[in-house]
Protein backbone atom coordinates (compact mmCIF):
# COMPACT_ATOMS: atom_id res chain seq x y z
CA UNK A 1 0.00 0.00 0.00
CA UNK A 2 1.17 3.88 -1.12
CA UNK A 3 0.99 6.46 1.67
CA UNK A 4 -2.24 7.82 -0.42
CA UNK A 5 -3.98 4.57 0.14
CA UNK A 6 -3.20 4.61 3.58
CA UNK A 7 -4.60 8.12 3.87
CA UNK A 8 -7.82 7.18 2.48
CA UNK A 9 -7.97 4.17 4.66
CA UNK A 10 -7.13 5.99 7.79
CA UNK A 11 -9.50 8.33 7.05
CA UNK A 12 -11.97 5.78 6.26
CA UNK A 13 -11.12 4.52 10.04
CA UNK A 14 -11.59 7.66 11.81
CA UNK A 15 -15.14 8.59 10.22
CA UNK A 16 -16.50 4.69 10.70
CA UNK A 17 -15.15 4.89 14.46
CA UNK A 18 -16.59 8.49 15.25
CA UNK A 19 -20.25 7.21 13.50
CA UNK A 20 -22.95 7.34 16.29
CA UNK A 21 -26.36 5.79 15.95
CA UNK A 22 -29.59 7.65 16.44
CA UNK A 23 -29.18 7.46 20.52
CA UNK A 24 -25.41 9.26 19.68
CA UNK A 25 -23.61 6.17 21.06
CA UNK A 26 -20.73 5.30 18.31
CA UNK A 27 -21.76 2.50 16.22
CA UNK A 28 -18.16 1.22 17.21
CA UNK A 29 -17.57 0.45 20.67
CA UNK A 30 -15.01 2.12 21.78
CA UNK A 31 -13.32 -1.34 22.74
CA UNK A 32 -13.73 -2.36 19.86
CA UNK A 33 -12.16 0.62 17.89
CA UNK A 34 -8.84 -1.16 17.25
CA UNK A 35 -5.76 1.67 17.74
CA UNK A 36 -3.88 2.15 13.94
CA UNK A 37 -0.63 0.39 13.38
CA UNK A 38 1.15 2.32 10.46
CA UNK A 39 4.51 0.77 9.68
CA UNK A 40 6.46 2.69 7.00
CA UNK A 41 9.97 3.60 6.15
CA UNK A 42 11.27 6.60 7.24
CA UNK A 43 10.62 10.35 5.78
CA UNK A 44 7.49 8.78 3.47
CA UNK A 45 5.24 11.42 4.86
CA UNK A 46 3.12 9.68 7.78
CA UNK A 47 3.13 12.95 10.25
CA UNK A 48 1.63 14.92 6.99
CA UNK A 49 -0.95 12.62 6.07
CA UNK A 50 -2.32 12.60 9.38
CA UNK A 51 -2.22 16.14 9.76
CA UNK A 52 -4.41 16.36 6.43
CA UNK A 53 -6.65 13.44 7.56
CA UNK A 54 -7.25 15.52 11.09
CA UNK A 55 -8.18 18.53 8.80
CA UNK A 56 -10.60 16.98 6.55
CA UNK A 57 -12.13 15.42 8.88
CA UNK A 58 -12.59 18.22 11.18
CA UNK A 59 -11.09 16.67 14.34
CA UNK A 60 -8.21 17.31 16.71
CA UNK A 61 -4.64 16.02 16.45
CA UNK A 62 -1.98 15.58 19.01
CA UNK A 63 1.13 14.05 18.24
CA UNK A 64 4.17 13.10 19.72
CA UNK A 65 7.06 11.25 19.10
CA UNK A 66 7.43 8.62 21.87
CA UNK A 67 11.57 8.14 21.24
CA UNK A 68 11.90 12.28 22.85
CA UNK A 69 9.91 10.99 25.91
CA UNK A 70 11.04 8.79 29.51
CA UNK A 71 8.92 6.66 31.22
CA UNK A 72 7.85 9.37 33.54
CA UNK A 73 6.35 11.85 31.15
CA UNK A 74 4.56 8.99 29.37
CA UNK A 75 3.20 7.47 32.35
CA UNK A 76 3.15 10.25 35.02
CA UNK A 77 4.94 10.65 38.12
CA UNK A 78 4.38 8.19 41.30
CA UNK A 79 2.98 9.62 44.61
CA UNK A 80 1.32 7.98 47.39
CA UNK A 81 -1.97 8.12 47.91
CA UNK A 82 -3.71 7.12 51.67
CA UNK A 83 -6.80 4.15 50.65
CA UNK A 84 -9.16 2.42 53.18
CA UNK A 85 -9.26 -1.56 52.77
CA UNK A 86 -11.32 -3.78 55.09
CA UNK A 87 -11.33 -0.50 57.43
CA UNK A 88 -7.89 -0.17 57.70
CA UNK A 89 -5.85 2.41 55.81
CA UNK A 90 -2.84 1.79 53.78
CA UNK A 91 -0.19 3.77 51.33
CA UNK A 92 -0.66 3.17 47.63
CA UNK A 93 1.15 4.88 44.61
CA UNK A 94 -0.47 6.76 41.97
CA UNK A 95 0.44 8.32 39.42
CA UNK A 96 0.15 12.03 38.32
CA UNK A 97 -1.47 12.53 34.63
CA UNK A 98 0.65 11.78 31.82
CA UNK A 99 2.01 14.29 29.77
CA UNK A 100 0.55 12.84 26.85
CA UNK A 101 -2.97 12.80 28.15
CA UNK A 102 -3.40 15.69 29.70
CA UNK A 103 -2.22 17.54 25.94
CA UNK A 104 -5.21 16.13 24.70
CA UNK A 105 -7.63 17.64 27.54
CA UNK A 106 -5.59 21.05 26.98
CA UNK A 107 -6.59 20.30 23.06
CA UNK A 108 -9.69 20.19 23.80
CA UNK A 109 -10.36 23.17 26.03
CA UNK A 110 -8.04 25.33 23.47
CA UNK A 111 -9.90 24.32 20.00
CA UNK A 112 -13.70 23.02 21.28
CA UNK A 113 -12.76 19.81 19.58
CA UNK A 114 -14.26 17.06 21.95
CA UNK A 115 -13.18 14.45 19.11
CA UNK A 116 -9.65 13.99 17.47
CA UNK A 117 -6.29 11.60 16.70
CA UNK A 118 -3.49 10.66 18.91
CA UNK A 119 -0.47 10.44 17.21
CA UNK A 120 2.71 8.19 18.49
CA UNK A 121 5.17 8.19 15.87
CA UNK A 122 8.33 5.71 16.48
CA UNK A 123 6.18 3.94 18.63
CA UNK A 124 8.21 0.40 18.35
CA UNK A 125 11.56 2.40 18.87
CA UNK A 126 11.35 3.22 22.52
CA UNK A 127 13.38 2.00 25.32
CA UNK A 128 13.35 -0.81 27.41
CA UNK A 129 11.56 0.78 30.18
CA UNK A 130 9.08 2.23 27.96
CA UNK A 131 8.19 -0.65 26.12
CA UNK A 132 6.03 -1.98 28.59
CA UNK A 133 4.17 1.23 28.37
CA UNK A 134 3.25 1.00 24.84
CA UNK A 135 2.30 -2.79 24.71
CA UNK A 136 -0.24 -1.43 27.20
CA UNK A 137 -0.86 1.63 25.26
CA UNK A 138 -1.90 -0.28 22.40
CA UNK A 139 -3.68 -2.89 25.03
CA UNK A 140 -5.83 -0.70 26.68
CA UNK A 141 -5.37 2.38 25.32
CA UNK A 142 -4.20 3.76 28.90
CA UNK A 143 -1.06 5.74 29.60
CA UNK A 144 -0.37 4.50 33.57
CA UNK A 145 -4.15 5.17 35.29
CA UNK A 146 -5.30 7.52 32.74
CA UNK A 147 -7.50 6.11 29.65
CA UNK A 148 -7.30 8.43 26.55
CA UNK A 149 -10.59 10.22 25.99
CA UNK A 150 -13.39 8.65 24.52
CA UNK A 151 -13.66 10.09 20.60
CA UNK A 152 -10.05 10.08 20.27
CA UNK A 153 -8.66 7.50 18.25
CA UNK A 154 -4.91 6.32 18.46
CA UNK A 155 -2.77 6.25 15.35
CA UNK A 156 0.66 4.67 15.77
CA UNK A 157 3.46 4.72 13.39
CA UNK A 158 6.97 2.93 13.28
CA UNK A 159 9.64 1.89 11.13
CA UNK A 160 10.33 -1.88 9.82
CA UNK A 161 13.34 -3.19 11.22
CA UNK A 162 15.49 -3.25 8.16
CA UNK A 163 15.45 0.34 8.70
CA UNK A 164 16.12 0.80 12.10
CA UNK A 165 18.17 -1.19 14.27
CA UNK A 166 16.23 -0.07 17.81
CA UNK A 167 13.30 -1.49 16.63
CA UNK A 168 10.89 -3.94 19.01
CA UNK A 169 8.32 -6.59 17.57
CA UNK A 170 5.52 -6.62 19.02
CA UNK A 171 4.27 -10.02 19.95
CA UNK A 172 1.04 -11.78 18.99
CA UNK A 173 -0.95 -10.00 21.84
CA UNK A 174 -0.62 -6.86 21.03
CA UNK A 175 -0.77 -7.48 17.05
CA UNK A 176 -4.11 -9.33 17.72
CA UNK A 177 -5.15 -5.52 19.14
CA UNK A 178 -4.22 -3.32 16.52
CA UNK A 179 -5.13 -2.87 12.92
CA UNK A 180 -2.07 -2.74 10.94
CA UNK A 181 -1.23 -1.03 7.88
CA UNK A 182 1.78 -1.53 6.03
CA UNK A 183 3.18 1.18 3.30
CA UNK A 184 5.87 1.19 1.42
CA UNK A 185 7.48 3.84 -0.49
CA UNK A 186 5.99 5.26 -4.04
CA UNK A 187 7.22 8.03 -6.04
CA UNK A 188 4.17 8.52 -8.10
CA UNK A 189 2.30 9.49 -5.28
CA UNK A 190 5.18 11.41 -3.92
CA UNK A 191 5.11 13.24 -7.44
CA UNK A 192 1.66 14.14 -7.38
CA UNK A 193 2.03 15.52 -3.84
CA UNK A 194 5.54 17.19 -4.88
CA UNK A 195 3.58 19.37 -7.85
CA UNK A 196 1.12 20.60 -5.30
CA UNK A 197 3.82 21.58 -2.75
CA UNK A 198 5.68 23.10 -5.07
CA UNK A 199 9.26 20.90 -4.99
CA UNK A 200 12.06 22.45 -7.34
CA UNK A 201 11.61 21.05 -11.04
CA UNK A 202 15.12 19.69 -11.21
CA UNK A 203 14.16 17.08 -8.27
CA UNK A 204 10.69 15.99 -9.97
CA UNK A 205 12.42 15.74 -13.45
CA UNK A 206 15.50 14.00 -12.20
CA UNK A 207 13.59 11.42 -10.62
CA UNK A 208 10.91 10.48 -13.29
CA UNK A 209 14.02 9.79 -14.81
CA UNK A 210 15.94 8.09 -12.73
CA UNK A 211 13.00 6.83 -10.04
CA UNK A 212 14.96 3.96 -8.31
CA UNK A 213 17.11 6.63 -6.67
CA UNK A 214 13.61 8.22 -4.85
CA UNK A 215 14.45 6.00 -1.35
CA UNK A 216 17.55 4.28 -0.52
CA UNK A 217 18.73 3.07 2.60
CA UNK A 218 21.96 0.92 2.76
CA UNK A 219 24.47 -0.51 4.70
CA UNK A 220 27.93 -0.02 3.40
CA UNK A 221 31.08 -0.15 5.14
CA UNK A 222 31.29 3.55 5.71
CA UNK A 223 27.62 3.60 7.10
CA UNK A 224 24.12 4.22 6.60
CA UNK A 225 23.85 5.70 3.04
CA UNK A 226 20.09 7.25 3.21
CA UNK A 227 18.16 8.59 0.49
CA UNK A 228 14.34 9.67 1.34
CA UNK A 229 11.81 11.46 0.32
CA UNK A 230 11.81 13.72 2.98
CA UNK A 231 15.52 14.24 2.09
CA UNK A 232 14.32 15.17 -1.51
CA UNK A 233 12.00 18.07 0.43
CA UNK A 234 13.85 19.38 2.38
CA UNK A 235 16.87 19.34 -0.76
CA UNK A 236 14.57 21.67 -2.63
CA UNK A 237 13.38 24.14 -0.28
CA UNK A 238 17.21 24.53 0.45
CA UNK A 239 18.03 24.90 -3.32
CA UNK A 240 14.93 27.42 -3.91
CA UNK A 241 16.51 29.66 -1.56
CA UNK A 242 19.81 29.32 -2.20
CA UNK A 243 18.91 30.34 -5.73
CA UNK A 244 16.90 33.24 -4.35
CA UNK A 245 19.96 34.50 -3.15
CA UNK A 246 22.10 33.65 -5.46
CA UNK A 247 23.98 31.39 -3.58
CA UNK A 248 25.67 28.39 -5.80
CA UNK A 249 24.70 25.05 -4.97
CA UNK A 250 27.47 22.72 -4.71
CA UNK A 251 27.30 19.01 -4.49
CA UNK A 252 28.86 19.50 -0.77
CA UNK A 253 25.40 20.68 -0.18
CA UNK A 254 23.48 18.07 -2.03
CA UNK A 255 25.56 14.89 0.23
CA UNK A 256 24.07 16.45 3.41
CA UNK A 257 20.56 15.53 2.11
CA UNK A 258 20.84 12.76 -0.22
CA UNK A 259 22.98 10.77 2.22
CA UNK A 260 24.27 8.52 -0.70
CA UNK A 261 27.58 9.83 -2.28
CA UNK A 262 26.84 7.94 -5.96
CA UNK A 263 23.02 9.47 -6.02
CA UNK A 264 24.28 12.60 -4.77
CA UNK A 265 26.44 13.25 -7.42
CA UNK A 266 24.63 12.08 -10.32
CA UNK A 267 22.02 14.57 -9.44
CA UNK A 268 24.78 17.45 -8.92
CA UNK A 269 25.48 16.29 -12.59
CA UNK A 270 22.04 16.21 -13.52
CA UNK A 271 21.48 19.64 -11.80
CA UNK A 272 24.10 21.67 -13.49
CA UNK A 273 22.21 20.32 -16.79
CA UNK A 274 19.20 21.48 -16.12
CA UNK A 275 20.09 25.05 -15.06
CA UNK A 276 22.02 24.47 -18.63
CA UNK A 277 19.02 23.90 -20.22
CA UNK A 278 16.97 26.42 -18.88
CA UNK A 279 19.40 28.32 -20.24
CA UNK A 280 20.17 26.63 -23.70
CA UNK A 281 16.37 26.79 -24.48
CA UNK A 282 15.23 30.28 -22.95
CA UNK A 283 12.70 28.69 -21.35
CA UNK A 284 11.26 31.86 -19.73
CA UNK A 285 11.35 33.82 -23.08
CA UNK A 286 9.41 30.63 -24.83
CA UNK A 287 6.79 31.08 -22.61
CA UNK A 288 6.47 34.59 -23.41
CA UNK A 289 6.36 33.43 -27.30
CA UNK A 290 9.87 34.24 -28.22
CA UNK A 291 10.32 30.59 -29.72
CA UNK A 292 13.96 30.72 -31.32
CA UNK A 293 14.23 28.17 -34.79
CA UNK A 294 17.37 26.78 -33.50
CA UNK A 295 15.58 25.69 -30.36
CA UNK A 296 13.19 23.87 -31.77
CA UNK A 297 15.99 22.22 -34.36
CA UNK A 298 18.03 21.47 -31.34
CA UNK A 299 15.31 20.20 -29.15
CA UNK A 300 14.27 17.36 -31.69
CA UNK A 301 17.54 16.23 -32.43
CA UNK A 302 18.21 15.96 -28.35
CA UNK A 303 18.42 13.10 -26.40
CA UNK A 304 15.37 11.49 -24.62
CA UNK A 305 16.06 12.93 -21.04
CA UNK A 306 17.30 16.21 -22.44
CA UNK A 307 13.59 16.70 -23.98
CA UNK A 308 12.15 15.55 -20.21
CA UNK A 309 13.91 18.03 -18.94
CA UNK A 310 13.22 20.52 -20.93
CA UNK A 311 9.11 19.50 -20.94
CA UNK A 312 9.91 19.30 -16.85
CA UNK A 313 11.09 23.32 -16.91
CA UNK A 314 8.39 24.40 -18.94
CA UNK A 315 5.68 22.36 -16.26
CA UNK A 316 7.75 24.36 -14.05
CA UNK A 317 7.00 27.53 -14.99
CA UNK A 318 3.50 27.04 -15.72
CA UNK A 319 3.39 25.70 -12.01
CA UNK A 320 4.20 28.29 -10.44
CA UNK A 321 2.57 31.11 -12.70
CA UNK A 322 -0.43 28.97 -11.85
CA UNK A 323 0.20 29.07 -7.78
CA UNK A 324 0.70 32.74 -8.07
CA UNK A 325 -2.87 32.69 -9.88
CA UNK A 326 -4.54 30.63 -7.21
CA UNK A 327 -2.88 32.46 -4.15
CA UNK A 328 -4.08 35.85 -5.86
CA UNK A 329 -7.86 34.44 -6.59
CA UNK A 330 -8.04 32.83 -3.17
CA UNK A 331 -6.70 36.37 -1.47
CA UNK A 332 -9.15 38.43 -3.58
CA UNK A 333 -12.32 36.29 -2.89
CA UNK A 334 -11.39 36.08 1.09
CA UNK A 335 -10.88 39.50 1.25
CA UNK A 336 -14.59 40.51 -1.00
CA UNK A 337 -16.08 37.96 1.67
CA UNK A 338 -14.21 40.85 4.43
CA UNK A 339 -15.27 43.56 2.63
CA UNK A 340 -18.89 42.98 2.90
CA UNK A 341 -18.61 42.15 6.16
CA UNK A 342 -17.10 45.93 6.62
CA UNK A 343 -19.41 47.36 4.44
CA UNK A 344 -22.34 46.67 6.62
CA UNK A 345 -20.08 47.94 10.36
CA UNK A 346 -19.54 50.89 8.54
CA UNK A 347 -23.26 51.32 7.68
CA UNK A 348 -23.93 51.92 11.02
CA UNK A 349 -24.69 55.64 12.45
CA UNK A 350 -21.72 55.49 14.95
CA UNK A 351 -18.89 53.80 13.08
CA UNK A 352 -15.86 55.10 12.51
CA UNK A 353 -13.64 53.38 9.97
CA UNK A 354 -10.32 52.85 11.53
CA UNK A 355 -12.30 50.91 14.57
CA UNK A 356 -13.72 49.47 12.25
CA UNK A 357 -10.96 48.17 10.71
CA UNK A 358 -8.52 47.55 13.79
CA UNK A 359 -11.38 45.53 15.16
CA UNK A 360 -11.67 43.41 11.49
CA UNK A 361 -7.98 42.71 11.82
CA UNK A 362 -7.78 41.47 15.61
CA UNK A 363 -10.76 39.11 14.66
CA UNK A 364 -9.17 37.63 11.47
CA UNK A 365 -6.01 37.43 13.40
CA UNK A 366 -7.76 35.18 16.10
CA UNK A 367 -9.47 33.21 13.21
CA UNK A 368 -5.86 32.25 12.02
CA UNK A 369 -4.39 31.02 15.56
CA UNK A 370 -7.55 28.92 16.12
CA UNK A 371 -7.34 27.63 13.13
CA UNK A 372 -3.87 26.36 13.45
CA UNK A 373 -4.75 25.21 16.81
CA UNK A 374 -7.79 23.38 14.80
CA UNK A 375 -5.64 22.13 12.32
CA UNK A 376 -8.45 23.44 10.11
CA UNK A 377 -6.14 26.11 7.53
CA UNK A 378 -3.66 24.86 4.70
CA UNK A 379 -0.64 26.91 4.25
CA UNK A 380 -1.89 28.89 0.97
CA UNK A 381 -5.06 29.74 2.89
CA UNK A 382 -2.98 31.05 6.36
CA UNK A 383 -0.82 33.17 3.76
CA UNK A 384 -4.48 34.24 1.99
CA UNK A 385 -5.86 35.47 5.43
CA UNK A 386 -2.56 37.55 6.34
CA UNK A 387 -2.30 38.79 3.01
CA UNK A 388 -5.77 40.49 4.05
CA UNK A 389 -4.71 41.78 7.33
CA UNK A 390 -1.94 43.81 6.02
CA UNK A 391 -4.65 45.26 3.12
CA UNK A 392 -6.89 46.38 5.86
CA UNK A 393 -3.81 47.72 8.05
CA UNK A 394 -2.82 49.22 5.02
CA UNK A 395 -6.33 51.29 4.28
CA UNK A 396 -6.23 52.06 7.88
CA UNK A 397 -3.40 53.52 7.74
CA UNK A 398 -4.08 55.49 4.68
CA UNK A 399 -7.68 56.44 6.10
CA UNK A 400 -5.66 58.03 9.08
CA UNK A 401 -3.21 59.82 7.05
CA UNK A 402 -5.54 61.26 4.95
CA UNK A 403 -7.87 62.25 7.38
CA UNK A 404 -10.81 60.47 5.37
CA UNK A 405 -14.58 60.61 7.01
CA UNK A 406 -17.25 60.18 6.94
CA UNK A 407 -17.26 56.62 6.64
CA UNK A 408 -19.03 56.30 3.56
CA UNK A 409 -16.33 58.12 1.97
CA UNK A 410 -13.61 55.80 3.87
CA UNK A 411 -15.37 52.72 2.06
CA UNK A 412 -15.32 53.62 -0.86
CA UNK A 413 -11.47 54.35 -0.57
CA UNK A 414 -10.70 50.94 0.80
CA UNK A 415 -13.56 49.93 -2.38
CA UNK A 416 -11.20 51.56 -4.94
CA UNK A 417 -7.91 49.88 -3.36
CA UNK A 418 -9.61 46.41 -3.77
CA UNK A 419 -10.18 47.19 -7.70
CA UNK A 420 -6.71 47.37 -8.09
CA UNK A 421 -6.25 43.88 -6.41
CA UNK A 422 -9.00 42.33 -8.74
CA UNK A 423 -6.80 43.83 -11.64
CA UNK A 424 -3.65 42.08 -10.34
CA UNK A 425 -5.99 39.29 -10.14
CA UNK A 426 -7.09 39.11 -13.62
CA UNK A 427 -3.15 39.95 -14.93
CA UNK A 428 -2.28 37.16 -13.32
CA UNK A 429 -4.87 35.01 -15.05
CA UNK A 430 -4.23 36.35 -18.32
CA UNK A 431 -0.45 35.79 -17.91
CA UNK A 432 -1.19 32.08 -17.41
CA UNK A 433 -2.95 31.86 -19.99
CA UNK A 434 -0.91 33.09 -22.85
CA UNK A 435 2.09 31.13 -20.96
CA UNK A 436 0.25 27.62 -21.31
CA UNK A 437 -0.49 29.08 -25.22
CA UNK A 438 2.99 29.50 -25.80
CA UNK A 439 4.13 26.34 -24.27
CA UNK A 440 1.51 24.41 -26.42
CA UNK A 441 2.97 26.63 -29.61
CA UNK A 442 6.67 25.29 -28.72
CA UNK A 443 5.54 21.84 -28.01
CA UNK A 444 3.69 21.34 -31.00
CA UNK A 445 6.42 22.66 -33.30
CA UNK A 446 9.40 20.80 -31.62
CA UNK A 447 7.26 17.28 -31.37
CA UNK A 448 3.54 17.31 -32.92
CA UNK A 449 1.30 14.34 -31.78
CA UNK A 450 4.25 12.69 -30.21
CA UNK A 451 4.40 10.88 -27.21
CA UNK A 452 6.52 13.93 -25.70
CA UNK A 453 3.04 15.49 -26.22
CA UNK A 454 1.57 12.83 -24.47
CA UNK A 455 4.08 13.54 -21.55
CA UNK A 456 3.63 17.12 -21.64
CA UNK A 457 -0.37 16.33 -20.96
CA UNK A 458 0.11 13.60 -18.75
CA UNK A 459 2.52 16.15 -16.21
CA UNK A 460 -0.06 18.54 -16.59
CA UNK A 461 -2.89 16.44 -15.53
CA UNK A 462 -0.82 15.62 -12.67
CA UNK A 463 -0.29 18.52 -11.39
CA UNK A 464 -2.75 20.19 -9.15
CA UNK A 465 -2.04 23.92 -10.45
CA UNK A 466 -1.80 23.24 -13.89
CA UNK A 467 -5.34 21.36 -13.71
CA UNK A 468 -7.13 23.78 -11.37
CA UNK A 469 -5.97 26.66 -13.54
CA UNK A 470 -7.21 25.01 -17.15
CA UNK A 471 -10.20 23.91 -15.02
CA UNK A 472 -11.06 27.84 -14.40
CA UNK A 473 -9.67 29.31 -17.25
CA UNK A 474 -10.35 26.70 -20.03
CA UNK A 475 -7.56 26.19 -22.75
CA UNK A 476 -8.42 25.07 -26.25
CA UNK A 477 -4.92 23.21 -26.86
CA UNK A 478 -5.45 21.10 -23.87
CA UNK A 479 -8.28 20.28 -24.48
CA UNK A 480 -7.76 19.10 -27.85
CA UNK A 481 -4.77 17.14 -26.94
CA UNK A 482 -6.31 15.90 -23.51
CA UNK A 483 -9.13 14.22 -25.62
CA UNK A 484 -7.23 12.79 -28.03
CA UNK A 485 -4.62 11.12 -24.85
CA UNK A 486 -8.10 9.58 -23.59
CA UNK A 487 -9.25 8.78 -26.51
CA UNK A 488 -5.97 6.81 -27.26
CA UNK A 489 -6.44 5.12 -23.73
CA UNK A 490 -9.57 4.15 -24.16
CA UNK A 491 -8.51 2.50 -27.24
CA UNK A 492 -5.99 0.67 -26.34
CA UNK A 493 -8.02 -1.09 -23.61
CA UNK A 494 -10.16 -2.11 -25.91
CA UNK A 495 -7.70 -3.50 -27.77
CA UNK A 496 -6.87 -5.67 -24.62
CA UNK A 497 -10.20 -6.70 -24.29
CA UNK A 498 -10.61 -7.85 -27.46
CA UNK A 499 -7.11 -9.41 -27.58
CA UNK A 500 -8.44 -11.18 -24.17
CA UNK A 501 -12.10 -12.44 -25.78
CA UNK A 502 -10.01 -13.78 -28.79
CA UNK A 503 -8.04 -15.77 -26.57
CA UNK A 504 -10.70 -17.03 -24.00
CA UNK A 505 -12.79 -17.99 -27.77
CA UNK A 506 -9.59 -20.07 -28.70
CA UNK A 507 -9.68 -21.85 -25.17
CA UNK A 508 -13.45 -22.69 -25.69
Amino acid sequence: MNIGQAKEEIKNTVRAYLAKDEEGEYVIPVIRQRPVLLIGPPGIGKTAIMQQIARECGVGLVAYTITHHTRQSAIGLPFIEKRNYGGKEYSVTEYTMSEIVASIYDKIELTGLQEGILFIDEINCVSETLAPTMLQFLQGKTFGNHRIPDGWIIVSAGNPPEYNQSVREFDIVTLDRVKKIVVDADFGVWKTYAYEAGIHGAVISYLDIKKENFYQIESTVDGQEIVTARGWEDLSKLIQTYEMLGIEVKESLIIQYIQNHRIAKDFANYFDLYKKYQTDYNVDEVLAGKIKASSIDRIKKASFDEKLSVISLLISRLSSAFAQAYAADLYVHDLFDVLKEIKFLLGRPDARASQVLTDKIGQIEEDIRLGKEKGQYEEGQIKSLRHVTRTLEADRQQILKEGISPASAAFEQIRANFAGDTQTRLALIEDGKDKLANAFSFMEAAFGESQEMVIFITEINANTYCTRFIRDNGSEAYDRYNQALLFDKKRQTLLREIGDAADLAKLL
